[in-house]
């Protein structure tokens, strides 16, 4: 039983679940604003929906609403989520967007007990070749 309570209280399964309700509230609103913009487009083209147009009697006209709807949300998704979250990123948190960048946090910590070991050990090596070679 412990095990299962355990499994419940782990943080990594309340924060999927929050992200998961996050992700199809967040969808919805998404989807409504790709339905405005095909509308804008609809108004200026004179029909949102292509699912009728067939050239040469091909039916194309669902492909190329589906892909434009695509589009759509891929720049919407990209210009009012991605592209201002990087921006208040890189403004309220610095440091944490260079380490992004650089040196993994793993890394940076095992060449720091290396190196601790080494000052330790007044400098001496222990006649092993390093890692890799």
């Amino acid at each position: 039983m412990s095990g299962f309570k355990n499994f419940l209280l782990r943080g990594n399964l309340i924060e999927l679940a929050t992200a998961f309700i996050m992700a199809t509230a967040f969808a919805s609103v998404v989807t409504a604003t790709v339905a405005v913009i095909m509308d804008l487009i609809g108004k200026l083209g004179g029909v949102p929906d292509f699912s009728s147009y067939k050239p040469g009697g091909v039916s194309v006209g669902a492909f190329l609403t589906a892909l434009i709807s695509f589009i759509i949300m891929a720049a919407v998704v990209y210009f009012l989520i991605v592209k201002p979250y990087t921006v208040a990123k890189e403004k309220f948190f610095p440091a944490a967007a260079e380490e992004d960048e650089g040196t993994p946090e793993d890394v940076l910590l095992l060449t720091e007990i290396r190196d601790l070991l080494q000052a330790q050990s007044g400098g001496r090596t222990t006649g092993q070749p390093p890692l890799g070679q």
